[in-house]
């Protein structure tokens, strides 16, 4: 039955996560995919622009537009690579760190409304599950 079929079950199970976690944003006028840029300049702060598309494995086109729109939005701030003029730096504002801080809260929450339904080590080893296959 194609509703056993690994592909069909993850699909299914990130466009519910997405469903909790999309309007968990919302209120900080952002999306899935920022935060996770907020997250990794976070990691290592300030960060080139390259390093953090490959780092998110994302193209570079992709990540130039996330931190366009991160720019817009006054979460983060680029300057020129102090070795490299044609790289950009990229760091958080203060601004940025408050949003991926209590965006970060939101979408723990709907992870957790999500995993609900499992017991509590099962949810533990899910995400250890899937964190090997990736």
């Amino acid at each position: 039955m194609s509703r056993r079929r690994l592909g069909y079950l993850l699909k299914h199970a990130n466009l519910r996560l997405t469903q909790l976690t999309g309007p968990a944003l919302e209120p900080f006028g952002i999306d899935g995919r920022e935060l996770a840029v907020l997250h990794v300049l976070d990691e290592a702060d300030p960060l080139s622009q390259q390093e953090a598309a490959r780092r998110l494995r994302i193209d570079r086109t992709t990540m130039v537009a996330l931190v366009d729109a991160l720019e817009g939005k006054k979460l983060v701030s680029r300057r020129p690579h102090p070795d490299d003029r044609r790289k950009n730096m990229v760091e958080l504002t203060t601004r940025g760190r408050d949003t991926l801080r209590d965006g970060g809260q939101a979408v723990e929450e709907a992870e957790r409304a999500f995993l609900a339904k499992l017991p509590a080590d099962d949810a533990v080893l899910l995400r250890e599950l899937l964190d090997r296959l990736i």
